[in-house]
């Protein structure tokens, strides 16, 4: 209905659904894998079984929920094993919305990370804010960080990210939903009309940078 071709879907261990729906179809679902930095090796060989025998192509962090910073040594074996392994991480980062504290998340500690990992793929995920300009400055720098816009309505997106978007960071923003964490695709779709990108970039925004990062091609 809302001229989507392709969704990801978070697979693993007790995660019957997902996996039901990349088995049944798997030219419509994307799986990806969430991480724990505190499960040491073990977190390891779960990502690396993830992708092996699940069919994950991503993995996802959320550094305030684990309260383990973007950039502390817990998360490199994550980050090395995510460049071994080929595929992108998909991390939280600025304010979170649950009522922990922020510091892991804070978007300066992800310049650390990329100096460290120059292979790794990482893109930013639930908003960045209030660090949105710095954000855009670490997209200048970094070849491989990215922005996405997941558990924003299209009418809240920042302001920075889509200036960038309009201008040197056509490639570098995609688009991402939060349904059905916390936003239908009635409300997403209904905002999307008004959100002010030229016509080169929506293909791009919707599609194009996600396919690239997300491998899909290959």
């Amino acid at each position: 209905r809302f001229g989507i071709e392709k969704a990801m879907v978070g697979v693993g261990p007790g995660r019957d659904d997902a996996n039901r729906s990349m088995r049944e179809h798997p030219d419509r679902f994307i799986g990806s894998v969430a991480v724990e930095p505190n499960d040491g090796m073990a977190g390891v060989r779960h990502l690396a079984d993830a992708v092996e025998h699940y069919g994950a192509r991503a993995a996802t962090a959320f550094p305030a929920g684990s309260q383990v910073p973007i950039n502390d040594k817990r998360f490199y074996p994550l980050y090395a094993k995510c460049v071994e392994l080929d595929i992108p991480i998909f991390v939280c980062a600025g304010v979170p919305g649950p009522r922990v504290p922020m510091s892991p998340q804070k978007v300066e500690l992800i310049d650390e990370v990329c100096w460290f990992f120059p292979e790794l793929t990482f893109v930013m995920r639930h908003g960045a804010e209030p660090w949105t300009e710095l954000a855009v400055k670490l997209m200048l720098k970094w070849p491989n960080l990215y922005y996405s816009t997941s558990a924003f309505a299209p009418k809240h997106y920042p302001a920075d990210i889509l200036r960038y978007a309009n201008s040197r960071g056509a490639d570098k923003v995609l688009y991402a939903g939060y349904f059905p964490a916390g936003l239908t695709y009635d409300r997403i779709f209904r905002d999307m009309q008004d959100v002010p990108l030229r016509d080169e970039v929506w293909p791009k925004f919707l599609r194009e940078n996600a396919r690239r990062v997300l491998r899909l091609d290959r």
